[in-house]
């Protein structure tokens, strides 16, 4: 082992280039990381001075930082992972635009012949009340049709990918077309890969949208995964995450003013609390509260 001065996580040291499956072709990889709890405290420590030394231990400080929504130390620790993805789950995780990402290209290399296919269980209907939702699972017969266009589609488009390319079994009597040209035949469920690199802070947001059961199941395996990889890797700053982040819940300005109409001993109802239907329902939800599964 190579001495280092810099700060390790025995835990994190553990996953290092292992790759956890995600999906049924996926995986994500721990390449590289930066700091540990002890960092995040040493960044609050120099920016506030003497306030600081009425926090005696590390956690309580993390736990102070976290709850009053202080960023900037948890900005002092970054991770790498290497993830292998389907191409649409890509194109929902670009959307989080505070990582430095690098993305195998096919215009330089030749994609693989691997595509995602979902398992039964996770095929279902358009949703009736969100439009960017599943709702009642397909039946047998439903299922098994859907699974083998989508099989068929992959593989189709597959061969004429490699047909284009004139690559794989050469005719030489024609050319091949440029490989930037013949990926966009490909659909999307076909894996593609990235390193990706964010620092601890905008984890954290990724973490709270993509582990929301609300999210996409697909994106969300993979964000249940890098959980794991966080809790090993900086466990007093994951479990303020929890507290105060994930398991935490906003109230706006007029739940809360229907909320202390409710403590007083009123009876408020929806028509007359000032909130919407819509609104008003949310309330109900998150004070009958939502059980982490982390």
């Amino acid at each position: 082992m190579v001495p280092t001065r810099r700060a390790t996580v025995p835990a994190l040291e553990d996953l290092l280039f292992v790759p956890l499956p995600v999906l049924d072709h996926g995986f994500l990889r721990v390449i590289d990381y930066m700091g540990d709890d002890a960092a995040v405290v040493q960044a609050a420590r120099v920016s506030y001075g003497r306030g600081t030394r009425k926090i005696s231990e590390d956690e309580g400080l993390i736990r102070y930082l976290m709850r009053h929504h202080h960023s900037t130390p948890f900005e002092m620790c970054e991770i790498k992972l290497h993830v292998k993805l389907p191409i649409f789950v890509a194109r929902q995780w670009i959307r989080h635009r505070t990582a430095n990402v690098n993305e195998y290209s096919a215009r330089y290399s030749i994609m693989d012949r691997e595509f995602y296919i979902p398992a039964p269980e996770h095929l279902a209907a358009q949703a009736s009340s969100n439009r960017q939702g599943r709702g009642v699972p397909l039946d047998g017969a439903e299922a098994a049709s859907v699974l083998s266009l989508l099989r068929e589609d992959s593989e189709r488009n597959y061969a004429h990918y490699e047909q284009m390319l004139n690559e794989a079994v050469p005719d030489p009597s024609r050319r091949g077309l440029a490989r930037e040209l013949a990926r966009m035949n490909l659909t999307l469920n076909t894996y593609t890969q990235w390193y990706w690199k964010v620092d601890l802070h905008n984890l954290f947001h990724f973490l709270s949208l993509r582990t929301d059961v609300h999210a996409q199941y697909e994106i969300r395996a993979y964000a249940d995964t890098i959980m794991g990889m966080v809790k090993a890797w900086v466990p007093k700053s994951y479990n303020a995450f929890l507290d105060y982040r994930l398991n935490a819940t906003l109230f706006s300005a007029p739940m809360m003013a229907a909320l202390r109409r409710m403590v007083a001993g009123e009876s408020v109802s929806q028509a007359d609390s000032g909130l919407s239907k819509r609104e008003w329902n949310e309330m109900m939800h998150m004070l009958n509260g939502r059980q982490s599964e982390h």
